[in-house]
């Protein structure tokens, strides 16, 4: 464990009063300011369920799964953290209960602690120290977020650790962040604050005082309110920042800087020697000055199985308006339930909209409806956008309805398919050179294809249009594969195979040539993962301005826009 003096200043964040309050987009916002500022930032997520990760979590209790270069999956917040902050994530980033409870136990059971009880100080919170040096040494400074509601059983353990830490590293090297809710009683007219002291109130009767309150309401904290806060909690006035509901999560940075948050940080923290006098935010006050200036809309349809929970596509919702962004222009998200397409069919249900995505996802339920979408979109030259089972959505339309294979369909839906195109892979080449192996009886948790691969992007292609590159990198996270098999009878059919693991053994995109259809491209991998307000993806970008070329030429792909912008 490092030294005290050698040990990377945290910036710990917890949240009160009730959950999804925002706390990860606090957080990032905050590290995105100390980043403008010069400083190296990291950031990590201490989770209190006891899932070892979030693989085998259901989307619509837990929402988007995402993926390091690693290859660890994490929760969703690490999406926020990477979208605000340059600093590439990985598994020592994201921390459950169920990893510490398991590593304990895995000691234990090796006789690593000689016999003696093992309980949860010092055992349990020791093994949460080393977790979060582990993944902030090296940094300027560290934002860890806390999990859950302080009040909460489930989190105690993570909060007694980062009580330690203050007691044993100094108040220079630990600065305690609570999030709380201030909510409006609009019958009484009122900002109530009794909320908030209760749950600083929760906080210090487990020994911990924030340092810096980040108020939660609809509307700016009064100064009135302000003080009243900062007398009854033991916080400096100036430390109660109002972390007002803005219609922009992008407009966060600037709306705390504003209010010297990243200030009080670098004092607390003792960090002037290594950050710079004032923030250049300049790159967040274009992404918002892209937002609310836009010279152009397009509709998106997002044909999904989750839509009813908008979480569980995160990324893609939020990387489909970075592609917007790129180009000023404002993205409406249509979502559709992809079993609705299969009732009502996609000439209904699909009509006025100015290109189809369709994301990931898993089972058959639904499936059908993404397949008719593909095929939707492939007959009457509409932008389509495939990801992951959007891609295996895609080659099934293509095998039955170009190539004349009569039920064709993925194994993962129905095992005796005439035609398995899409199917369970038992063997592919890790990163690192090592070859993994699966089976059927292979745990569900431990049988994908996960993390960061290269990939050869073949020229001539809109893909390599796009990417303008002939080798690139994106996350996946899928069991099912192209199945090889059937590659030459559906390239002989009229499918572009555009590009291809390194090793040539695996399909990772499909396309339509463009003298058939202008823009029509799937993917196996999820770029949406690696996308930023800032930067965008080329993938993203290029859809969008696909979509945004048929609705300014009446419906007909293809064409010149009108007006050309770039943020």
């Amino acid at each position: 464990m490092n030294s005290p003096s050698s040990a990377t200043p945290l910036v710990f964040v917890t949240g009160g009063v009730v959950s999804s309050l925002g706390k990860g987009i606090a957080a990032a916002s905050l590290a995105a300011i100390l980043e403008a500022r010069g400083l190296r930032v990291t950031m990590m997520k201490l989770d209190p369920y006891i899932n070892v990760d979030p693989g085998t979590m259901s989307p619509f209790q837990h929402g988007e799964v995402y993926v390091t270069d690693d290859g660890a999956e994490t929760d969703l917040d690490l999406g926020h953290y990477e979208r605000f902050v340059n600093t590439r994530l990985t598994g020592r980033n994201s921390i459950t209960t169920g990893k510490i409870y398991e590593s304990v136990i895995r000691k234990e059971r090796r006789g690593d602690y000689l016999g003696a009880t093992v309980q949860v100080i010092p055992h349990i919170t020791d093994a949460i120290k080393r977790s979060i040096d582990e993944a902030t040494a090296g940094f300027d400074v560290a934002l860890v977020e806390i999990g859950g509601t302080v009040g909460d059983i489930e989190s105690l353990p993570f909060l007694e650790a980062i009580r330690q830490i203050r007691t044993e590293r100094g108040a220079e090297k630990a600065l305690f962040m609570h999030l709380t809710l201030v909510p409006y009683i609009a019958a009484a007219g009122e900002l109530k604050t009794k909320p908030t002291q209760h749950s600083v109130k929760e906080l210090r009767s487990i020994g911990i005082q924030p340092d810096v309150l980040l108020c939660r309401s609809e509307q700016p904290l009064p100064d009135g309110e302000r003080r009243k806060i900062a007398l009854f909690t033991n916080v400096p006035e100036k430390a109660v920042i109002s972390a007002v509901d803005l219609d922009n999560i992008y407009k966060i940075p600037m709306w705390l800087h504003q209010q010297e948050l990243d200030q009080i940080v670098v004092e607390r923290l003792r960090l002037q020697d290594k950050a710079a006098a004032t923030a250049d935010l300049s790159e967040w006050m274009a992404v918002v000055d892209a937002a609310e200036h836009p010279i152009d809309e397009v509709t998106i349809a997002v044909v999904g199985k989750y839509v009813d929970h908008h979480d569980a596509y995160k990324s893609v919702a939020e990387a489909l308006k970075h592609g917007g962004l790129r180009q000023r222009t404002r993205v409406v998200l249509k979502w559709m339930e992809s079993e609705d397409i299969e009732h009502q069919g996609a000439a209904e249900a699909l009509r006025g909209v100015d290109g189809i995505l369709v994301p990931g996802g898993f089972g058959d339920r639904g499936f059908e409806g993404k397949v008719t979408t593909a095929q939707f979109a492939r007959e009457h030259g509409l932008p389509y956008f495939g990801i992951c089972y959007g891609m295996q959505a895609a080659v099934v339309d293509a095998a039955r309805n170009l190539a004349g294979l009569e039920g064709a369909n993925s194994t993962e839906n129905d095992k005796q398919a005439a035609h398995p195109v899409i199917g369970l892979i038992t063997e592919w080449r890790t990163s690192s050179g090592e070859i993994e192996r699966r089976s059927e009886k292979s745990d569900l948790g431990g049988t994908m294809r996960l993390g960061l691969q290269e990939q050869r992007v073949k020229p001539g292609t809109l893909a390599h249009r796009l990417y303008g590159k002939d080798v690139v990198g994106e996350r996946h996270r899928h069991r099912y594969e192209f199945n090889n098999r059937y590659r030459t009878q559906l390239e002989d059919a009229g499918l572009v195979v555009s590009a291809k693991s390194m090793d040539d053994l695996l399909v990772e995109m499909i396309e339509l040539p463009q003298a058939t259809h202008p823009w029509f491209l799937a993917c196996q991998a999820h770029p949406e993962f690696l996308s930023t307000p800032r930067h965008g993806h080329p993938l993203f970008i290029g859809f969008i301005r696909a979509a945004r070329e048929r609705k300014a030429n009446a419906g007909q792909a293809g064409g010149k826009l009108l007006k050309e912008a770039t943020a």
